[in-house]
């Protein structure tokens, strides 16, 4: 199976081709604000890397959210047209996910992204990775009173001030895809950006 994992929830591009077990081509590259740009121009370099047409992928699993509204639009974008002009099965992942499966370390996991304002995205996972806390959007000290009776290790790559140890964010684009290959597919137009809280434009409208 030719899976093709897509993330553009950051102004990085995290993108791969998975082909049986083994990472054929991938992409981590900050595109600053040539994102919209140059993210289609780079994932056509994966297929000319591996000597692949784009109908010769079998999935397409890319990260919904949440991270830059502007990101994750490029992102699904970019994923629906593919998967709808081509027929391809389709799938999504939280950027939290992601960050939870890379981590090197044991233990307990808290990915977390700075929403601002004293926000995060976060979410908990126990050390088997199961799910203690869905991705939310929560305030960074409502989090962290969540976190006093266990040893947590938090993934980021943003500067969070935090009392607990902190990991950075390199995704491991083969790991991610093997743990969510089998995913059930939805619809494409079921395929969405989750942005875990409002645009700017949505809370001034209150």
């Amino acid at each position: 199976m030719r899976i093709l994992y897509l993330d553009t929830s950051s102004s990085f591009l995290y993108a791969g081709i998975v082909e049986d077990h083994k990472l054929l081509a991938s992409c981590k590259k900050n595109l600053f604000h040539e994102l919209s740009k140059e993210a289609l121009p780079e994932i056509i370099q994966l297929f000319e890397q591996t000597h692949l047409a784009p109908r010769q992928i079998d999935k397409i699993i890319v990260v919904d959210g949440p991270g830059s509204f502007t990101g994750i639009r490029v992102g699904i974008t970019i994923a629906k047209v593919y998967a709808w002009s081509l027929h391809i099965p389709i799938t999504t992942i939280s950027a939290l996910e992601a960050m939870m499966i890379s981590s090197k370390s044991k233990g307990n996991h808290v990915p977390m992204l700075d929403a601002r304002r004293e926000y995060v995205f976060a979410a908990i996972y126990d050390e088997e990775n199961r799910q203690i806390l869905s991705p939310q959007h929560i305030k960074l000290r409502d989090l962290l009173q969540k976190l006093e009776e266990k040893t947590y290790v938090a993934i980021t790559n943003d500067s969070i001030e935090l009392p607990i140890s902190k990991e950075s964010y390199d995704p491991d684009i083969l790991k991610i895809v093997e743990t969510y290959q089998e995913k059930e597919e939805i619809p494409v137009h079921a395929v969405n950006p989750n942005y875990l809280k409002k645009t700017e434009a949505e809370e001034k409208k209150g």
